[in-house]
């Protein structure tokens, strides 16, 4: 095992005992990536592989897409990315620079994977870059076990539709537990900024027996949903799907978050991501 003190806590890096190559990164003693060097299409976490399975739907496959991620932890997804969809051009925004520095000694990047990698907030990166710029945008940052309330906002989602391109796709990753008010709200938010949202999780969660991860995906055309749905009732731990009018049902008169109105996300309960 590793362990380092990075900008925003302590890392370790947690070898997999039945895989060699296999590491969990934990920050603060919470499972925060998982790669696999010898095979980066390996997505061990759930919504890894929801985010995973909606990168493959997003494009023609194999096709390379412009992808920006907020949130390098491991840089997992960028790996996934640089193996499925060859020559991609991708981008990192991480707060994190001693992380960053600990992922690329201890876990190297195979030479097709070349992200280029922003030290900084993720909200003033996308703020500052250049109008239709990407295929997607993946948000998926947490400040210890919270997300940044200025990457929750219909302020914060303008400045991610500006910088995607014509068909691009805008996914988000949450936390969330009983009611999931929060995820409710982040819907809404997305809505009154994009024309098609959708959302996957596990069914569990959506009905507030544990706390855990959803998936957001927004766009201003069509989204993915029957082949998401085909593949998330095909999957180890099955995943439900939301769109449309369930989705209606499920955001029902929660209203879109602003930079006025925004709140924290909720607080995860100890040891809270027994499936993740």
């Amino acid at each position: 095992m590793v362990r380092a003190a990075v900008d925003t806590g302590t890392a370790e890096l947690v070898a997999d005992p039945d895989r060699p190559d296999a590491y969990t990164l934990l920050l603060d003693a919470a499972p925060q990536s998982h790669v696999d060097l010898a095979d980066p299409t390996r997505l061990e976490f759930e919504y890894v592989r929801w985010l995973g399975d909606l990168l493959d739907l997003v494009a023609e496959p194999g096709a390379p897409i412009g992808v920006l991620h907020l949130g390098g932890g491991g840089l997992t997804l960028p790996r996934y990315v640089a193996a499925t969809r060859p020559r991609s051009a991708q981008r990192v925004v991480e707060r994190d620079g001693a992380l960053v520095e600990l992922v690329r000694r201890e876990l190297p990047l195979a030479r097709e994977c070349r992200p280029r990698i922003r030290i900084g907030d993720a909200r003033e990166a996308v703020e500052t870059m250049r109008a239709g710029s990407f295929d997607v945008v993946i948000a998926d940052v947490f400040a210890g076990t919270a997300i940044p309330v200025g990457l929750t906002t219909v302020e914060f989602l303008t400045a991610v539709a500006r910088v995607l391109r014509p068909g691009g796709c805008y996914l988000q990753n949450v936390a969330d537990g009983a009611g999931c008010a929060f995820t409710r709200g982040q819907v809404a938010t997305q809505r009154a900024v994009f024309a098609e949202t959708l959302l996957v999780s596990d069914a569990s969660v959506l009905r507030g027996r544990r706390f855990g991860n959803l998936v957001l995906a927004a766009a201003d055309g069509p989204l993915p949903v029957a082949e998401l749905t085909r593949r998330g009732a095909g999957a180890a731990f099955p995943a439900r799907v939301m769109a449309g009018e369930q989705l209606d049902r499920f955001v029902g008169r929660t209203r879109p978050v602003t930079d006025a109105t925004a709140t924290d996300s909720p607080a995860p309960p100890a040891a809270p991501f027994a499936r993740r």
